[in-house]
């Protein structure tokens, strides 16, 4: 039996997956989590050959449960499962250690094959995801333009993101400036909301 730790914070979802992988007289879920920190504790104590997690889940998401799973066991393989088909989130999942990256809308068949396959040590990526990924390119913002991005999607000033950064409003504005030529944007919102989208935040 392939032992599967599943990780979604819809709880709807997260039955419907459990339900659906049952059927297969070789997928056995021994864990069940709604959190990206429960993750690894779970899986401590399950020991899951495969674990599914999706990327936007509170407590840190399944891109960190990924890597503190890849670092601390490693014979885990990972598959991410997620509703959002942006190539930055491939990217990062690969690099946390992931071995599989599938979208939310895939036939339950392809989510028990990929998990074989995994478990065979192939990867196994979403095909249209990969090719969004490639034309996409590399992610071109520093960790800092990240950061300032990233505190401009909840409309924070100028000030507010200093302080929050610990770091001078001249140098934000810099940033912010540097990043929004980057992105290729108008604005600060427009530079935000383009970045997440391409999941480079």
């Amino acid at each position: 039996m392939i032992r599967v730790l599943l990780a979604e914070d819809q709880a709807m979802v997260r039955g419907a997956l459990a339900a659906l992988l049952r059927l297969e007289h070789d997928i056995e879920i021994v864990a069940e989590v709604a959190r990206g920190d429960d993750v690894l504790p779970a899986a401590l104590k399950a020991q899951p050959d495969v674990a599914l997690l999706d990327v936007e889940m509170p407590g840190g998401g399944g891109l960190a449960a990924a890597e503190a799973l890849h670092q601390q066991l490693p014979a885990c393989r990972v598959i991410i499962v997620t509703t959002f088909s942006r190539g930055g989130y491939l990217r990062q999942a690969l690099e946390s250690g992931a071995l599989g990256f599938l979208l939310k809308d895939a036939p339950a068949s392809e989510l028990a094959s990929a998990i074989r396959r995994v478990m065979a040590g192939e990867r196994v990526v979403d095909p249209e995801l990969a090719l969004a990924a490639l034309s996409e390119g590399d992610n071109p913002l520093t960790t800092r333009e990240r950061e300032v991005l990233t505190a401009s999607l909840d409309g924070a000033s100028i000030a507010d993101i200093a302080a929050e950064l610990v770091v001078s409003e001249g140098t934000v504005r810099n940033h912010l400036s540097t990043a929004i030529q980057k992105v290729g944007a108008h604005n600060r919102t427009e530079a935000a909301r383009l970045a997440e989208q391409k999941g480079w935040l």
